[in-house]
């Protein structure tokens, strides 16, 4: 049609020259200058592009780094990192000055990984003098200038506490503790710093002979004054409504009617579902509690402390495509009709949009595996055990076996149930086998190999899909999908393949942005969320050694991150601070705009 109509004007003004073949005429008088118009208002920025360096990096217990910097949290009044180090015999948290960097010192190796520090632990607080137990978690609030550490109990069962802090003046002061329930997980506070949130997670001992209920406690601070107890939501009144729960999309995997080390065991809704993660909504209204394990989400009303129980439902990889084997020699993506992934989110966080709350997952998954002591094989199947293992001891209970040990149903003929395709991938035995004759029609891994952005109601905003692994096989090659303590690539392809775990949002310039942490890897991803209905991959990165066979190095396994605004950074630029478990390092990021 263009070029139809530029032949027709073409022959029109030939024509026209033709016809009128006259005197040029006169020109005519300068118009009237135009009024001027209004200037308008100034564009936005369109979405711009991230600079990303790492500037800051200290190793906690160089000797024996594995747990040494797993959570971290940071004071913006004095510029300190907190980081909880698990690796000794005792439970401490170091605290590093990073009100200045000399990134000078940072050299990197032929490799272009860097392995020195620029940052150093100048305070440590030792907890167990006031508190005993593990640490499992730290917050902090800058309203009361506070610090909050969640203390797991020596024993299994046993209610766990809230150690309080003054964090005011030149060190660290301790106020008291707060007893909540079995194994606290995750401590946050609310943005106005008039709650403290706990997960209880309440996981049962090997044999499952004490099996606590998994709780959520709220702390109220009035003024700076902290409650001297904490309330208790537990899930008791969801104990007759399984049936109704595993139809929303919840999981349950227990050993309920064996008989384990003399005991026949009964495990309740309430004693199987374990919080794993808070994150208070913006309006501090309510507590979202990812329950991993279960494939679950609580969401507490903080306002009358009422509790919504939702499941998050089943990833459907049917029209999607992974790597689901570790034996099939490097990247081989492919589709699995009646293959679902079980989210079971580790961290989520929160934010808002529109005046509506919505929460993004990191959807980890983790499986069941609990062993107890026995003297020998025969001993241990005597007790109720399921097989044993000289270093683990006796199975109690495993809800995970790989695809080729279990008998497919005939919709699964389109695939060869082997080392080269599926049969190699770790799923749940608990559910697929749809009416218990041994046959599976359909087949549940464990997480989803993504982060979600979900709304309030639970339902699916936006799902990365298969953006993670196609990233990292296009960056590494057969270097994907390794483990966190090797260099030997594609050996997670079978178990939850990069391992996105930790998680924080922030914003730079007028932008909101997830970072995605990925455990195996080492690396992280960044996503542009600012809207949740059109969210972009933004960026991808890493300070982790991939080079086959060689020493691992670098900053390994990220298990927990916190974001700090350019306001609150010495640098004047946003940062992320990343805990890294395995190298036992922090890493400070800086994030500026293009």
């Amino acid at each position: 049609m263009l070029n139809k109509s530029i032949i027709a004007l073409s022959l029109l003004s030939l024509l026209t020259g033709c016809s009128l073949d006259g005197d040029d005429g006169q020109n005519g008088a300068q118009g009237v200058q135009g009024t001027a118009g209004n200037n308008s208002e100034n564009g936005t920025n369109a979405n711009s592009g991230l600079n990303i360096n790492l500037i800051g990096r200290a190793v906690l217990n160089a000797q024996s780094p594995e747990g040494a910097a797993e959570i971290v949290a940071y004071q913006a009044s004095k510029k300190w990192i907190y980081a909880i180090n698990s690796s000794g015999d005792e439970a401490v948290v170091n605290i590093i000055p990073a009100d200045t960097f000399d990134t000078a010192a940072l050299v990197k190796d032929n490799e272009g990984i860097i392995s020195a520090t620029n940052l150093a632990s100048a305070i440590t607080l030792s907890l167990n003098e006031n508190t005993p137990g593990d640490a499992n978690s730290i917050a902090i609030d800058a309203n009361n200038q506070l610090l909050a550490v969640a203390m797991a109990a020596t024993n299994v069962g046993e209610a766990g506490q809230i150690a309080f802090y003054n964090i005011g003046g030149d060190t660290p002061v301790f106020i008291k503790n707060v007893t909540v329930g079995a194994l606290p997980d995750m401590v946050t506070f609310s943005h106005d710093g008039a709650k403290v949130v706990v997960a209880n997670e309440g996981e049962p001992n090997g044999d499952y002979s004490i099996d606590p209920e998994g709780t959520i406690s709220i702390i109220d601070i009035n003024n700076g004054t902290i409650a001297d107890t904490a309330l208790s939501i537990n899930f008791q009144d969801y104990n007759n409504k399984q049936a109704e729960l595993e139809a929303q999309g919840l999981v349950f995997a227990n050993p309920t009617g064996r008989t384990i080390n003399g005991n026949l065991i009964n495990t309740t809704v309430a004693m199987d579902l374990e919080p794993e993660y808070v994150s208070i909504s913006k309006d501090n209204k309510y507590a979202y509690v990812s329950i991993q394990e279960n494939n679950g989400l609580a969401i507490i009303n903080l306002e009358d402390n009422s509790l919504e129980l939702k499941g998050l439902g089943f990833k459907d990889w049917s029209n999607l495509q992974f790597d689901a084997s570790d034996k099939d020699g490097g990247v081989n993506f492919k589709s699995y009709p009646g293959l679902y992934g079980m989210y079971q989110p580790d961290t989520i966080a929160s934010f808002s949009w529109k005046g509506a709350n919505f929460i993004v997952s990191a959807n980890e998954g983790d499986a069941r595996e609990y062993f107890f002591d026995a003297s020998d094989e025969a001993d241990c199947i005597a007790q109720g055990g399921l097989d044993y293992d000289a270093k683990d001891g006796c199975l109690a209970y495993i809800d995970e076996s790989r695809v080729e040990d279990l008998t497919l149903a005939a919709n699964f003929d389109y695939l060869n149930n082997d080392d080269n395709d599926i049969g190699r991938l770790k799923v749940t035995t608990v559910k697929g086998d749809k009416n218990n004759d041994g046959q599976y029609e359909s087949l549940y891994a464990y997480g989803a190999r993504s982060f979600t952005i979900w709304d309030s109601n639970g339902l699916v905003v936006f799902d990365s899909g298969d953006q993670i692994a196609r990233v990292t096989a296009s960056v590494h090659g057969n270097a994907f999908n390794n483990n966190e303590d090797e260099n030997k690539g594609d050996t997670r392809s079978d178990d939850k393949g990069a391992e996105p775990e930790a998680l924080t949002l922030g914003e730079v310039g007028d932008r909101l942005f997830a970072f995605v942490g990925l455990e195996r890897m080492g690396t992280i991803m960044v996503f542009d969320i600012t809207n949740p209905y059109d969210v972009k991959f933004q960026d991808y990165f890493y300070n982790r050694g991939l080079e086959p066979s060689a020493d691992i190095s670098g900053d390994l396994a990220p298990e927990g991150m916190t974001f700090v605004p350019a306001a609150q950074s010495a640098t004047n630029e946003a940062l992320l601070i990343v805990g890294n478990e395995i190298s036992g390092s922090i890493a400070v990021w800086e994030i500026t705009t293009q």
